[in-house]
């Protein structure tokens, strides 16, 4: 069991979660004109926290995650919310390609758990329809400290180094917000940004 699958059943309980969701959607908002027209798609949803704040913004959201226990959380949740436009999946989209076309490709807090990040984003602007939108809410540059030395992953992004990956891949009209920090110790804060492309 992935330490993903062994927390998903707690993840809805911390506050930090919670918080950081609502800013994230909140600032979504802001800069997507959203519409019932629109197809989704939240890559990494864990248990479909941002998702389940936007549902009634949008025609249908695909919740994707590699981990079967937080798309059983996902499918709870559906049931729970009689939201049938929401449809989770598990699904490994860092080594398989999936067939599917959407408007509106989000994520929050993912992107540093990806190896080849270049790959995943390359595929995004292949899933995204024509004026589709790409929204990635991450960790500004740390020093390791957020997840500790035992955990490999990025240790966040600088979002302008980010524009010119997004830029080469084709992505246009990109936008950057601080959209909310994650207090741990008192002397420690890890800034949020949120990334907004369009294809």
């Amino acid at each position: 069991m992935s330490s993903f699958d062994s927390r998903a059943r707690e993840w809805d309980k911390d506050k930090i979660h919670i918080d950081r969701s609502v800013a994230v959607a909140a600032e979504l908002e802001k800069l997507v004109p959203l519409s019932h027209s629109m197809k989704a798609l939240e890559y990494g949803a864990g248990t479909g926290l941002l998702s389940f704040l936007l549902k009634d913004k949008l025609s249908e959201i695909t919740l994707m995650d590699n981990s079967q226990e937080m798309i059983n959380v996902c499918n709870e949740k559906v049931e729970f919310y009689e939201a049938s436009h929401i449809k989770p999946l598990c699904f490994d989209l860092e080594h398989n390609d999936y067939p599917e076309k959407f408007d509106i490709v989000y994520n929050q807090m993912v992107l540093h758990h990806v190896n080849e990040v270049e790959v995943i984003l390359n595929k995004f602007y292949t899933m995204l329809n024509n004026g589709g939108y790409l929204a990635i809410a991450d960790l500004y540059p740390e020093d390791g400290s957020f997840h500790g030395p035992d955990v490999i992953v990025h240790l966040g992004f600088d979002p302008n180094i980010l524009t010119k990956y997004l830029k080469n891949i084709g992505f246009r009209n990109i936008e950057i917000k601080t959209c909310f920090e994650i207090k741990r110790d008192p002397n420690k804060n890890f800034p949020v940004f949120l990334l907004v492309a369009k294809k």
